[in-house]
């Protein structure tokens, strides 16, 4: 499944901001319980209501994304980085594309400059399930992929969105 952009030209208020911060801090605080830290941490004084009301139109105009992301402790992370083979990457691209877009163990998948342009992050069950998915890949998407290099990410120490990353979205 893949989302539509953000509209960026959303207008961020200081209360906004202090609902994302405290949604990374806690994605699971109900609107009641962050209506009490609003007021205690923020000097905000709303309701509930609004600030549903609020997290709702962030959700939808796509200011932020939810998404289940297992804990480290039951999958294998491991970081994908596609070089290409120009001889079949006209004729295939799009098909490999959507392929590890749309595949089950694809948790991030990105465009980034360089020799290795498409990058994604996966996760598996196993340390044997990467190696099958690579040895598929090669044998659908052969003619369009010149080299997968992988790497195990391991010793995870931080899985989070940090609460304050939101402050620069709203400048007094």
């Amino acid at each position: 499944m893949t989302q539509e952009p953000a509209d960026d030209t959303w207008d961020f208020s200081r209360r906004d901001v202090a609902i994302l911060e405290e949604l990374a801090r806690d994605p699971q605080i109900s609107a009641r319980e962050l209506t009490g830290v609003l007021e205690e941490a923020y000097d905000i004084d709303v309701s509930h209501v609004t600030v549903s009301e609020s997290i709702r139109r962030m959700r939808e105009a796509g200011v932020f994304r939810e998404a289940i992301i297992p804990n480290e402790a039951y999958y294998v992370f491991a970081l994908f980085e596609f070089k290409f083979d120009p001889a079949g990457f006209e004729s295939g691209w799009r098909d490999a594309m959507e392929h590890i877009r749309d595949d089950r163990h694809t948790l991030f998948f990105f465009l980034a400059d360089g020799e290795y342009q498409w990058k994604t992050v996966m996760m598996f069950p196993d340390p044997a399930s990467v190696s099958r998915w690579i040895h598929e890949c090669y044998k659908d998407h052969g003619e369009v992929i010149a080299n997968i290099r992988n790497s195990a990410v391991h010793n995870v120490l931080k899985f989070e969105t940090d609460p304050a990353i939101f402050e620069a979205l709203y400048e007094e």
